[in-house]
């Protein structure tokens, strides 16, 4: 794997390639292990304005969450079900789940979703979003990176990009357990943004992330015989940068080598979730068969961004349910809500969800007619996604979708509507955090995008 890392101060570089150059090896090796214990962190980028989110912990639902039976209530659709239609030959689907008001603020909520149901007034709905293709590959690069036909930036290399990193021996953006297709490394690569923004990936999918490694994490040789081995590395690298002095990627190797090191000293602690009480683990669902997994990345993700990561990405699929709803759907469905509930209740009780951004999302939504007996087909036109924290309005909901749940209707929403909400929150005017690439300033939302006001604390 490789990891990715905080960038070294410019002044630190030079004094490095001046020792390497002209004063030796000896105080080359001596200035390497100096820089590596105890480099200033570089100065941060600052945010455009104040802002309500500091990190984000973003939860994305593989495979495209049915919308009308979680948290889009259609009573019409549940009067009209077996009616005909919007498409031939198709009968509409009334939810098989009852939806009831819960919180102060009266959200629906399914029942599928009964631990989170007691967030309601913490949860801000968005259920007007809508995106270009009902095809998974596409729609889930989209949602990522804001477009389907190019290599571009995520939204998490964005973020670190425009704040930098809180916490220099720890890599800025992380992913759990993300999936090797619907676009696989992509979705969380810097594209043309420089290396160290790209993230550091921990497991993935259809694997337990209890059984996920990172490479090289323990030192396999003494500290003092790494850092030797690390600076020779280094020369060759930087004697490399010298005669290709515009080539990024040997500085992202650089980066990347340094990180590590720094990685294997703090890295395993913030990964070790046997230091949490008996009551927080039991709070997310670990060691409960059917949560245990999701309840893992959950707990994971927070002591990350309590540890300083500004972007975590939990994966969780699959929730492309053509067939078998009812079970597929209560199965996936049963194995988040408590560890999505033990998080926001945990970040609550530590203070850190007044500037955490929770964003619980799918590429897509699903069509409120049935495929087959038991299922339903993609459906783009429509589908709901919420947050929670980081200077959201609790208990809101933001836009509608029509009686059926067909398409948005009121205040839609797009995926660059929605990125650049996300990147407002962090204080970054989505217009303004721009990159020179080609010869163009390119930008995550490119030329659209708008900041969705209303839902604003």
């Amino acid at each position: 794997m490789t990891c990715n890392f905080i960038q070294p101060l410019t002044t630190r570089r030079a004094a490095l390639r001046t020792v390497s150059l002209g004063f030796g090896w000896l105080a080359f090796q001596n200035l390497v292990a100096q820089s590596l214990a105890a480099a200033d962190a570089p100065p941060k980028p600052e945010p455009h304005f104040p802002p309500t989110a500091k990190r984000v912990i973003f939860l994305c639902m593989r495979g495209a969450p049915s919308h009308v039976d979680t948290f889009d209530y259609k009573p019409k659709l549940q009067r009209d079900s077996g009616q005909p239609g919007r498409r031939p030959g198709t009968k509409l689907l009334g939810s098989p789940w009852k939806f009831a008001q819960h919180g102060q603020s009266g959200q629906w909520i399914s029942e599928l979703f009964p631990e989170v149901a007691q967030h309601a007034d913490q949860l801000c709905m968005l259920k007007s979003l809508h995106t270009d293709l009902p095809a998974h590959p596409q729609a889930f690069l989209r949602l990522h990176t804001g477009t389907s036909q190019f290599v571009r930036p995520s939204l998490g290399a964005w973020s670190l990009y425009g704040l930098g990193s809180e916490n220099e021996n720890l890599p800025g953006f992380v992913t759990i357990t993300p999936p090797n297709g619907f676009g696989g490394a992509q979705n969380y690569g810097s594209g043309f943004l420089p290396a160290v923004n790209q993230a550091t990936r921990i497991g993935s999918d259809n694997r337990p992330v209890s059984t996920a490694t990172l490479p090289y994490l323990q030192p396999r040789a003494q500290r003092a015989q790494q850092q030797a081995d690390l600076a020779l590395i280094d020369s060759f690298n930087r004697a490399q940068q010298a005669q290709h002095p515009d080539d990024e990627a040997i500085e992202g190797v650089i980066e990347s080598y340094e990180l590590a090191f720094k990685m294997q000293s703090e890295l395993p602690g913030v990964l070790n979730l046997q230091s949490e009480s008996a009551a927080t683990q039991k709070l997310y669902g670990i060691g409960d068969r059917t949560t245990d997994d999701f309840g893992r990345k959950c707990l994971m993700a927070r002591r990350l961004i309590e540890a300083g990561v500004r972007f975590v990405e939990i994966t969780h699929g699959n929730w492309d349910q053509h067939f078998n709803l009812q079970q597929a759907l209560q199965n996936n469905c049963d194995s988040v809500d408590k560890p999505i509930a033990g998080l926001l209740s945990d970040l609550q009780s530590r203070g850190l969800l007044k500037d955490t951004l929770v964003v619980w999302s799918g590429e897509f939504g699903r069509t409120p007619h049935a495929q087959g007996d038991d299922g339903r087909d993609h459906n783009n036109a429509a589908f709901t996604s919420w947050m929670a924290g980081g200077g959201v309005k609790g208990g809101y909901a933001h836009g509608s979708s029509d009686e059926y749940g067909y398409e948005a209707v009121d205040n839609p929403m797009s995926i660059h509507d929605l990125h650049a909400t996300v990147l407002h929150l962090l204080g970054i005017d989505h217009k303004r955090l721009t990159y020179r690439y080609a010869g163009r300033d390119f930008r995550l939302t490119d030329v659209y995008g708008n900041v969705a006001k209303e839902i604003l604390a």
